[in-house]
């Protein structure tokens, strides 16, 4: 049998041997620690323990998933694998979540501390590769990579990139698992560090192969009737298909909530869909940010930059930690080049 199986079978019968709680403890203590470091290294997945101790605390698979940035079906099959590495049942469902069997609660007491000191030690190592290497890890929406994301790769020779969108990238600087975050959200918490950098803002592009004489002077007119009616004749390109940019610009330039036009093309990357917009013919809402390059170098057209459309904010945000904030000021200043 083996050894968490083994230690589990010797509780369960502990009235039966005699030995009173407070006892229990103490032998657990003296006698299985060490043990059971050495199941952690050669026996067992240490990824279980993780999923295990993050299903224990959230008393849910869904929320657990959430915490360790995994699916829930693969919460359950790790759940379930340790289950039957142990030989014991440790959660039983509920209606709202999943409830610690006996065994759970013996578990949890016996692998708790040694598992927090393992995550110690492999954020110690963390901390000292950041120190001799500045290995950054950023996270930051894939649709401002190109233009802010790629400012970093001169500054440093070390980065770990995720894409992800605001929320997401919140949770991941504040549990600890990436150093900053660029986002367009205030997030107002205690245990992180929030530095405004600059503003991006939406406009509207259309490619070279366009005459765009008629709208301009229908918008320099206000008459949004009649610049709505062209461009809804035009071909459109979005990153998504819900057209989020689209709908807000509709909101804030013609006071309606939805946009009568239709996407064409979906391109899940707005640097690539203004590069495919380039070479072909159609409009965009894109970011001010994501646009400059290609204006500049003549490849597309400005056809409205509205002053209804309000300026967003640009935040990097990191958290608080003696070793990141070494290097905070250098991440700053290489973003604040751009605006």
């Amino acid at each position: 049998m083996q050894f968490v199986s083994c230690i589990l079978f010797f509780c369960q019968n502990y009235y039966i041997c005699g030995i009173s709680k407070n006892n229990l403890n103490y032998v657990c203590d003296k006698y299985i620690y060490h043990k059971l470091i050495l199941e952690f290294i050669y026996m067992v997945n240490l990824e279980w323990y993780r999923t295990f101790k993050a299903v224990y605390k959230n008393g849910n698979f869904s929320n657990a998933a959430k915490e360790l940035f995994i699916s829930q079906p693969a919460v359950s099959q790790q759940i379930s694998m340790l289950e039957a590495h142990v030989g014991y049942k440790l959660f039983n469902r509920k209606s709202k979540g999943v409830e610690p069997t006996e065994y759970a609660k013996l578990l949890n007491n016996l692998i708790i501390e040694a598992l927090d000191r393992l995550e110690n030690v492999e954020n110690g190592f963390r901390e000292k590769a950041f120190s001799s290497n500045k290995l950054v890890s950023v996270g930051i929406s894939k649709h401002l990579f190109s233009s802010i994301g790629n400012l970093l790769l001169s500054k440093f020779d070390f980065i770990d990139f995720t894409f992800a969108e605001n929320d997401t990238l919140f949770q991941l600087v504040d549990s600890k698992k990436i150093d900053f975050a660029v986002v367009t959200r205030k997030y107002d918490t205690f245990d992180t560090i929030q530095k405004e950098v600059g503003t991006i803002k939406q406009i509207m592009i259309a490619s070279n192969d366009l005459d765009i004489t008629d709208c301009l002077k229908e918008i320099e007119n206000e008459n949004l009737m009649a610049v709505e009616h062209w461009l809804n004749q035009q071909k459109w390109y979005s990153y998504d298909a819900r057209i989020p940019h689209v709908k807000l610009f509709w909101l804030h330039v013609f006071d309606k909530k939805r946009p009568s036009m239709i996407s064409n093309y979906i391109i899940p990357s707005e640097n690539e869909m203004i590069n495919t917009l380039s070479k072909n013919s159609g409009l965009a809402v894109v970011w001010d940010s994501n646009a400059k390059t290609f204006l500049e170098e003549g490849k597309i057209q400005l056809l409205w930059n509205s002053p209804k459309m309000p300026n967003t904010k640009v935040f990097l945000l990191s958290r608080k930690n003696d070793t990141l904030n070494s290097v905070l000021d250098e991440v700053l200043s290489e973003i604040k080049v751009f605006f």
